[in-house]
C-alpha cells in the first residue's frame, strides 16, 4: 500500500515554466495519450538518457528524434521546435527532462534495457543459426 501512496504524492503534476525567445512555456509531465509516440521517438536514444544527459551530444547524434521528443513533450508543432535557437532548444530539453525525469530515468530506460535483455538471446540465435537454403 505504501507504493501506491508514494505515487499519489507526485500529484498534482509538477509544472516547470521555461521562457524561450520571450515566450513562457508551461511544461507538465507527459500524458498517457502521448506515450505511444513518445516511446517510439525515445527508443533510439534511451541508452544515452542518464540522470544528467548531454543535450548537445543528443541533439547532434539523434537530431530528428530529439526534435520530435521536444515537440511532443512541449506540446508544440515540430515547425515551432525547428525554429528555436540552439540554446533555447537545449534549455527546453533540460526543462522537459526536469519535469519528466521520473518517467525517463525510472521507467523508459529500465524498460528498454529489460526488452533488450529479453531479445538478446533470440537475436543471438537468429544471428548464428544457419539460414535456410
Amino acid at each position: 500500500m505504501g507504493d501506491v501512496m508514494d505515487d499519489f504524492k507526485t500529484f498534482p503534476p509538477a509544472l516547470v515554466v521555461v521562457t524561450l525567445s520571450g515566450t513562457a512555456l508551461e511544461l507538465t509531465p507527459i500524458r498517457l495519450g502521448e506515450l505511444p509516440r513518445l516511446l517510439a521517438v525515445v527508443r533510439p536514444l534511451a541508452e544515452e538518457i542518464t540522470s544528467d544527459p548531454d543535450w548537445m551530444a543528443l541533439l547532434g547524434q539523434h537530431g530528428e528524434a530529439m526534435l520530435d521528443l521536444l515537440a511532443i513533450t512541449a506540446r508544440r508543432e515540430r515547425a515551432w521546435v525547428n525554429d528555436l535557437p540552439l540554446d533555447d532548444a537545449v534549455q527546453l530539453a533540460a526543462a522537459v527532462f526536469e519535469v519528466n525525469a521520473d518517467f525517463f530515468v525510472g521507467r523508459v530506460v529500465p524498460g528498454i534495457q529489460r526488452s533488450a535483455e529479453k531479445l538478446a538471446p533470440l537475436l543471438h540465435r537468429l544471428g548464428t543459426s544457419p539460414s535456410p537454403a
